[in-house]
């Protein structure tokens, strides 16, 4: 059908004429109603939209001396952030000079690590940055 017949029969019909794949030989086009067309698509989009998730990543510190009493309630709160499905980056910073504790941070760590063992998944294994030690860890699949 040629350009214009198919402009005709749109007018004809109230509609438009909407060139849906303009790469194909030949272009493809349709006879509807575009505000219709385009409402479905922004529909459609704030559905993708919507169904996405955002990744949370939550944190928690530690220092290279933390007690067992920290060390517990610490423990209870990424228990609830892996529960919650949320990322979580445990690091322990040293300050000044107990960055020659560097294995106590380290111990602390691995502790954390099977400590959560049931809930979550070590993601990356203790490593130094600078003045801090990292691990991340992801929520385990249920």
């Amino acid at each position: 059908m040629t350009t214009q017949a198919a402009l005709q029969l749109a007018n004809e019909l109230e509609l438009d004429l909407v060139e849906i794949s303009p790469k194909a030989d030949p272009p493809v086009c349709r006879i509807i109603d575009y505000k219709k067309f385009l409402y479905a698509q922004k529909k459609k989009q704030k559905e993708i939209k919507a169904k996405q998730s955002k990744v949370v990543v939550k944190e928690i510190r530690f220092g290279p001396n933390t007690d067992d009493h920290d060390f517990q309630f610490k423990l209870n709160h990424a228990r609830k952030f892996l529960k919650d499905g949320a990322k979580l980056k445990a690091y322990v910073f040293f300050r000044g000079r107990t960055i020659v504790f560097k294995e106590r941070g380290e111990i602390l760590l691995l502790r954390f690590a099977t400590e959560l063992e049931d809930i979550g998944v070590i993601e990356q294994m203790p490593k130094l940055e600078g003045k801090r030690m990292t691990v991340m860890f992801n929520p385990k699949k249920n």
